[in-house]
């Protein structure tokens, strides 16, 4: 094994790639918030609307397994830095070409392709330079620099032009670019072949092996159940507010709050999972298990509860207890892909993304559907947010695994082993 990387290289690392993931969560919720303006000027539909904003998870979720197969094969530091061109590029002509409807939703898309190679690339450098008894922790403060993205968004577009909103958002992104080049470690003497990853079996997978385990499919199922409420939120919030208990434009910058709670609690819960794992010798997958459930089982319930309140206060209060629990998945499925596959934690991470894109592109026009058949009443969609949640849950406790199974020969599709 190569020599590792300093401790203040390690942190440079993520905090670069924290400052990354801010941009992009930052960018990812700017157009739910900007599209109650632009509908009011060029008169959109409730369905061209939830077109409007799945189109980015159409995008999105083309590039997933292209970022994290780019990052094995090139390193992390140029596919990242394509990335966050790609999609700033795509948020400062936004207001250029807002007009036409096909041409927004194509720029849309290749926002999503962008901000679809950031992640699994930031999985990728994780699985290599981060020690594993530390990931709990860059995983949280990667997941709490994406909630204060959302914050910032939040708090900030409702007051601002939207079209002043996209450009300064974009170019943010593209004044992070040259941070990014210029100071990135050198890993030239730690080649992302090898970091902190174990050396047992052997690196050649075939892609029948990334879908051909019940744990990883215990990730997938996961992600894509924590994803299909995140997406309702996301999207859909500043509509459910302002459209159906009357918020303003003042009261819209309180969509912040919840993603205050989630960048908080996703803090805690990376230092509360390692600390579990190192002081009281917790087992990796039984945190990982904990955090999962909790992350997924305390949204399935307060999202039923969300949709039976009709005031504002009580509204935020439920979502912001939603994402509060929500944040935990850091320290749980999503800290899994380093356990599971150590030397190809992007690549899982980009087809576990992929999966828990769906939820993105149906979460537009499914919510649309269910709104207008139920003469505009909410509850259908924050019900079937809920179910999806507690199905999730119950599969990842059931099948998940902290073992290397990747490269390793002893471990089959039907194989129940844990650790």
């Amino acid at each position: 094994m190569a020599g590792n990387l300093s401790s203040r290289n390690i942190k440079m690392i993520v905090s670069l790639c924290s400052a990354a993931n801010f941009i992009n969560a930052a960018d990812r919720v700017l157009m739910p918030i900007a599209i109650i303006p632009m509908t009011d000027e060029f008169g959109w539909t409730l369905h061209w609307q939830g077109w409007i904003l799945s189109s980015f998870a159409l995008g999105y979720l083309t590039s997933q397994i292209i970022g994290g197969s780019l990052a094995t094969r090139v390193g992390g530091r140029s596919v990242l830095l394509f990335a966050v061109l790609l999609w700033s590029l795509s948020t400062v002509i936004t207001p250029l070409i807002a007009q036409s409807v096909s041409g927004l939703i194509i720029c849309r898309i290749l926002l999503g392709l962008g901000e679809g190679l950031g992640l699994p690339t930031i999985f990728h450098v994780y699985a290599h330079h981060v020690p594993a008894e530390e990931r709990s922790r860059a995983f949280g403060y990667l997941i709490a620099a994406g909630g204060a993205g959302q914050t910032v968004a939040a708090v900030l577009c409702p007051h601002l032009p939207w079209r002043t909103s996209f450009i300064v958002l974009g170019l943010l992104g593209l004044a992070w670019l040259p941070l990014w080049w210029l100071l990135y470690p050198n890993t030239s003497q730690h080649p992302e072949s090898e970091g902190f990853m174990s050396r047992t079996g052997s690196d050649k997978v075939r892609w029948v092996e990334f879908i051909s385990h019940w744990p990883l499919w215990a990730i997938y199922i996961a992600h894509f159940a924590m994803n299909w409420s995140n997406y309702i939120i996301m999207h859909w919030l500043p509509t459910y507010l302002s459209r159906t208990l009357g918020a303003n434009t003042e009261s819209l910058s309180l969509t912040a709050v919840p993603y205050i709670v989630n960048s908080a609690v996703g803090v805690a819960a990376g230092h509360l999972a390692d600390r579990l794992i190192t002081k009281n010798k917790w087992t990796v997958l039984s945190v990982r298990r904990l955090m999962t459930t909790v992350g997924l089982v305390g949204p399935a319930v307060f999202l039923v509860v969300f949709c039976a309140v009709n005031n504002l206060a009580s509204a935020l209060l439920l979502v912001s207890i939603v994402m509060g629990f929500c944040a935990f998945n850091s320290a749980g499925h999503l800290s899994n892909h380093a356990e599971v596959a150590p030397h190809h934690a992007g690549v899982t991470f980009a087809i576990s993304n992929t999966l828990a894109t769906i939820p993105g592109i149906l979460a537009g026009p499914v919510t649309a559907e269910l709104v207008t058949a139920s003469q505009g009443r909410w509850f259908p969609v924050f019900w079937l947010a809920a179910a999806v949640n507690l199905v999730g849950g119950v599969v990842y406790y059931s099948q998940s695994s902290a073992l290397q199974l990747l490269g390793l020969q002893r471990y089959s599709f039907l194989d129940r082993e844990r650790v």
